[in-house]
């Protein structure tokens, strides 16, 4: 196994982008940020500066820089799969940010690329790295909960939003599709073969006829005949929350509160804990580990732990969610 670190670049330099730069350079002691790519003036600059690596206004830069031996994609979504694409073939193994596509042809356009090209190709479904879902998987794998019956996803941000920026099925592509692939990973060897969902607009009522929808209801049937539901809703009045839930054969298993710590108060007016507000404050854990497997995954050369063929599943269950809710229908999940 190689002893040097990893030289990687970052590709968008947004909330998301920032926090990976972080991670490469400070929190992982086999990699190394070598550049930050942002088209926006200034962008990568203000990132990269501080952090000792090289700031570029486009990727081509970051394919000639021989140092940059990976990449992590931080841009907006509908650009991710062109960018593993170009990644894979410039030969760079690939970290790429939640959805890998936002349709199915160019998702296994993105998982062909990386297999021609030989590189490790990883998603970003940051819930598999985190401690209480990583348990809860360890009692599915062990056995101890027996065949799964019933499986529950949830996820609600904790609002400020700008709904002019939504686009459409935002909230399946972006949103739920972590809950879907969360279900997936708590149900292992299953795959969904039906989807029924309604959303609607009740966050932002006025921007319904413009189909934005901000809360949304999905269940799913998989092949061993699990149920499950995911949820998601673009306001929280009380914070990030994020949850998951699994009904075996042999028991149930529950993750994710949303507290901010073990601290309860309790006063005149009852008992109040504190909880979180961000996904960042509540996943830093499975934020750098998820990119840890990827660099150890490049630096072992084994394949990566969440793979293309994951997010194109993920983006399968999405994508009939979204027809589901067009049509009024149970949708069966495209292959």
């Amino acid at each position: 196994m190689r002893t040097d670190r990893l030289g990687v670049a970052l590709i968008g330099s947004g909330r998301m982008g920032a926090f990976h730069a972080e991670t490469l350079a400070l929190r992982l002691p086999h990699a190394r940020l070598a550049a930050v790519v942002d088209p926006a003036p200034g962008a990568a600059q203000r990132l990269a500066g501080p952090l000792g690596a090289q700031a570029c206004t486009d990727v081509a830069q970051a394919w000639a820089d021989p140092a940059v031996e990976a990449v992590v994609i931080a841009a907006p979504a509908r650009s991710h799969a062109d960018l593993v694409v170009a990644a894979a073939s410039a030969g760079r193994h690939v970290f790429c940010e939640k959805p890998m596509a936002v349709t199915l042809p160019d998702a296994d356009r993105a998982i062909d690329a990386a297999r021609a090209a030989g590189v490790v190709l990883q998603v970003g479904f940051n819930r598999r790295f985190a401690a209480d879902w990583r348990a809860a998987r360890a009692l599915l794998d062990a056995g101890t909960l027996g065949t799964p019956r019933l499986l529950r996803s949830l996820t609600r941000d904790p609002g400020g939003f700008d709904p002019s920026r939504v686009l459409p099925d935002t909230i399946f592509l972006e949103t739920l599709i972590h809950d879907f692939d969360t279900l997936r990973f708590l149900n292992p060897g299953a795959e969904a073969v039906e989807v029924a969902a309604i959303g609607d607009a009740l966050v932002e009522p006025a921007w319904r006829d413009r189909g934005l929808l901000d809360t949304a209801v999905v269940t799913v049937r998989f092949d061993n005949g699990a149920m499950a539901v995911a949820e998601a809703c673009f306001e929280a009045a009380y914070g990030y929350d994020v949850r998951g839930e699994v009904l075996g054969s042999g028991g149930m298993v529950t993750m994710g509160d949303g507290r901010r710590s073990g601290m309860a108060f309790s006063g005149p007016v009852g008992r109040l804990v504190e909880t979180v507000r961000g996904d960042q404050e509540l996943f830093p854990g499975a934020y750098t580990a998820e990119l840890g497997a990827f660099v150890e995954a490049v630096r072992e050369g084994r394949p990566a732990p969440v793979a293309g063929e994951d997010a194109r599943a993920a983006l399968a269950i999405a994508l009939a969610a979204a027809e589901s809710v067009r049509t009024g229908h149970p949708v069966q999940v495209g292959k």
